[in-house]
């Protein structure tokens, strides 16, 4: 009798696509947080998840606003398609709508299963009749002219916006916003919140109003945050619920509305991907990992990872040497 051989593992998932169309003057400010969330996520799964390309309109070098040099990969005519075209105008966006430019996004449209408008981008989107019937955002300061412009897009006042298969957000700093959102939507929520409590987004000011009452998404994003700064020595969950002035009882109800998990499993989440942080990026010990991961001790952090990963801390810190 032929002996049965163990069928291989599949492979992982090809990684997301992602086309970042710069203009001359773009944002730093807007690419960073278009680009550092993939890279967190990267980081954080310990695989590929996302790659991206930059694009320009013309082959060559393009400057930022502030004058920072970015190398174009590809001309967005050449480019053969992807996951997602981000869209990143930024100033000048009236400028940069010419015909040549809105007929290579409506070229590429079909190439593409989602296409983004980052702060002004919804324009150049709009002007190329690619937002018709969809709703979208953009920077609040052409709001007004936006809708004036485009009445068949309906735009509406709000920090980012997903339609089916378009996104739009309304400038630099919401584009962080829209990037986990997306994160979330591909990879989970758990996923997401550890990407933002790495960048420490959401933490709420312990100076605000206690009465204050914010967003439960933003609610959970400071909850994130501030276990992301308390690793080593975690904090009680009650401390954590007083410090976003609210009972225990609300903070598991929108962990697990918003994300379908409890708060003390989102902690530990954010520890482990710490621990497999230190696995991979140093030599200590694990029983130094768990100490510095907020575990008691070497074997409680053994049996939560292996639950996790499906390894152990050892057997994972090998598998990444082999």
């Amino acid at each position: 009798m032929q002996k049965a051989t163990k069928s291989s593992a599949a492979p992982p998932p090809a990684p997301t696509d992602i086309g970042i169309l710069l203009f001359p003057e773009f944002s730093n400010l807007c690419l960073a947080n278009a680009v550092e969330p993939l890279r967190a996520a990267n980081s954080l799964a310990r695989r590929p998840l996302y790659r991206w390309h930059f694009l320009g309109v013309q082959s060559g070098t393009i400057h930022s606003s502030s004058n920072l040099p970015v190398h174009i990969e590809t001309r967005l005519s050449a480019y053969p398609g992807g996951d997602i075209l981000l869209v990143m105008p930024s100033y000048g966006h009236t400028a940069h709508a010419t015909p040549a430019t809105l007929a290579a996004l409506r070229a590429c449209a079909p190439r593409h299963q989602m296409m983004v408008g980052l702060d002004t981008g919804s324009w150049l989107l709009g002007a190329a009749g690619l937002l018709d019937g969809y709703k979208a955002t953009s920077h609040w300061d052409i709001l007004g002219s936006l809708a004036e412009r485009f009445p068949n897009i309906d735009v509406v006042e709000d920090r980012y916006v997903i339609d089916r298969n378009r996104a739009s957000c309304g400038g630099a700093t919401t584009t962080l916003d829209l990037m986990l959102a997306l994160i979330g939507r591909a990879h989970g929520a758990t996923l997401a919140l550890n990407v933002a409590a790495l960048f420490m987004h959401g933490e709420r000011d312990p100076r605000l109003d206690p009465q204050a009452r914010l967003p439960d998404d933003r609610i959970l994003r400071a909850a994130a945050a501030l276990m992301r700064r308390h690793i080593e020595q975690p904090l009680a969950l009650s401390e954590i619920a007083k410090r976003l002035h609210m009972d225990q009882r609300r903070l598991q109800r929108i962990c697990k509305e918003k994300a379908g998990t409890t708060p003390a499993q989102l902690y530990q989440s954010i520890r482990l991907a710490e621990a497999q942080r230190w696995l991979a990026q140093s030599r200590i010990s694990v029983a130094e990992v768990a100490y510095r991961c907020g575990f008691g001790d070497a074997t409680a952090m053994t049996r939560a990872f292996r639950r996790a990963v499906g390894q152990s801390p050892s057997q994972y810190r090998r598998a990444l040497a082999s």
